[in-house]
């Protein structure tokens, strides 16, 4: 079958990408040129999106002996994930542009393109397994074999028609065995970094991103405790997030932590670490990857966010948001982030915290 992959110049979507060809595909790659960050001289960090990444895509494809396109779409990129990154830190929330981006981009028009091209499938490297479900003909998504670059979590989002649409290969690989696939392979990517966390935002500086981009997001503005005493002064809620200690700026004779952002008010209210513990949550903007949920009320288990360890939780349908109730009380909940549940190593769907 003709399958696109999409390479981002990575260790990653390469192996995925030579997989492929090795199996006898008709491989054609594919990279999103979505935003104009990093330069020819380059700045220190590596980004999916930098001039370096994207000749080491077309590079690649060259070593493998595939045909390579680059997609501009930084119109739908910007106005789709950069907006909402913005928007949701400067109202006190803590936005997944990863998890926007597969939801609104990736498997979005970016799929669309590669069938335009006459593919039958698009392919990612991201580590993740789908597989389909005999009895019911359903697609599942599974966690990567490893655990420790699993990236099921940011892919909750999709729905039966994409996963239907949609290969991992490396899905089944640790991140050891994917670099000596690419070395075996003679790929010039093989013992390239990894990239930043967030791909749009240069060297990982929100602030400077924040005064490029949203200067009024950047209002100085009250460090409250819970009884409303000003202890000092930030420069803009958008740099804070539940749970951060470092960069408060205050002094005194205990850790502090932020509890909560109050965008109203335009003030980062901070407390005690065992102020930070919460029994349950909220969850709306609510995907399940089967299409529907397991029942109306269920066991399960969560990650309230990408760097959590999963907790065993009840989940109760409230109409269309969904509350968690957990076993044992967890840490630095943070509104905006997404939450993923989970039945063992298969996902069963997310949303995004409320609080």
């Amino acid at each position: 079958m003709k399958v696109a992959v999409a390479m981002s110049g990575g260790v990653d979507s390469s192996v995925a990408a030579h997989i492929l060809k090795e199996q006898g595909h008709d491989v054609i790659g594919l990279t999103m040129k979505i935003w104009p960050c990093g330069t020819d001289a380059g700045s220190g960090g590596r980004t999916c999106c930098d001039p370096d990444s994207i000749r080491d895509a077309g590079r690649v494809a060259g070593e493998l002996g595939i045909r390579h396109y680059e997609l501009g779409i930084r119109a739908a990129f910007e106005g789709a994930v950069v907006r909402e990154f913005l928007t949701e830190y400067a109202a006190g929330r803590t936005p997944n542009p990863c998890v926007t981006c597969n939801r609104l981009i990736k498997f979005g028009p970016f799929l669309e393109k590669a069938a335009a091209l006459g593919a039958t499938h698009l392919a990612t490297g991201h580590h993740a397994v789908v597989t389909r479900d005999e009895a019911t003909g359903a697609y599942l998504l599974r966690k990567g074999r490893d655990r420790s670059k699993d990236q099921s979590y940011f892919l909750y989002v999709l729905k039966q028609k994409q996963l239907s649409h949609v290969l991992m290969p490396i899905g089944g690989m640790t991140k050891t065995e994917v670099r000596g696939a690419a070395r075996a392979a003679g790929l010039s990517i093989a013992e390239r970094p990894e990239s930043q966390d967030v791909c749009f935002v240069p060297d990982g500086d929100v602030a400077a991103f924040f005064r490029l981009m949203m200067p009024e997001a950047m209002r100085p503005g009250p460090i409250e405790d819970l009884e409303g005493n000003v202890l000092g002064e930030h420069g803009g809620i958008a740099l804070y997030t539940v749970g951060q200690r470092s960069g408060l700026g205050l002094s005194r004779p205990r850790p502090t932590y932020v509890l909560r952002l109050d965008a109203a008010r335009n003030a980062v209210v901070v407390g005690d670490d065992e102020e930070l513990y919460s029994s349950e949550l909220t969850a709306s903007n609510l995907n399940w990857i089967a299409g529907a949920p397991p029942a109306a009320e269920f066991r399960t288990e969560v990650k309230i966010r990408y760097g959590a360890s999963p907790c065993l939780c009840t989940a109760v349908l409230e109409g269309e948001r969904l509350r968690l109730r957990f076993e044992e009380p967890q840490r630095a909940i943070a509104p905006g982030q997404s939450v993923v549940l989970y039945d063992g190593d298969t996902v069963l769907g997310g949303g995004v915290t409320d609080g």
